[in-house]
């Protein structure tokens, strides 16, 4: 045995096996990427609520509801339900139009659901596909307001 040969190592079988590896978890990685993008993963989770900002506020003249889009997505028809209430007394509908920013719609119809000066109004806006509320406002009423059990809404 020659003396030069005693203390040489031979670490070339280490260098493949880290190599393999290494593409092994790359290839791992890539693939669980590849694969969410695929399939949709984040898309399964259920419909989001719109980002959207609206305002609601009363017409006590006009005995109305008015609700304005001031900003945000717009918020496609039917998928919005208004809930006003008073007490014990309840309206309720869906609003059939698409809505967009600078839109503006208001009640058409008063009702038996009378509410006096200095009484609470709640009005409700949601949300029905992601059942979450985009609004939840009280109102001090000045005058005299009025609503239907059976409200409906259209554009001024």
């Amino acid at each position: 045995m020659k003396p030069h040969n005693l203390f040489n190592t031979d670490d070339r079988a280490v260098s493949p096996v880290i190599g393999v590896i290494l593409m092994v978890a790359i290839t791992v990685i890539l693939a669980a990427v590849i694969g969410t993008f695929v399939l949709g993963l984040g898309d399964s989770l259920g419909d989001s609520q719109p980002t959207a900002q609206l305002e609601v506020s009363l017409d006590e003249t006009n005995n109305q509801t008015v609700i304005e889009h001031g900003g945000g997505d717009p918020i496609e028809s039917d998928t919005l339900r208004v809930i006003v209430s008073s007490g014990n007394n309840e309206g309720t509908t869906t609003i059939s139009d698409r809505l967009s920013v600078g839109d503006r719609i208001n009640t058409t119809s008063t009702g038996s659901n009378n509410v006096s000066s200095g009484e609470e109004v709640r009005v409700r806006i949601i949300h029905q596909p992601s059942d979450s509320i985009l609004v939840d406002r009280t109102l001090e009423v000045v005058d005299n307001f009025a609503f239907a059990d059976d409200l409906s809404f259209s554009s001024p």
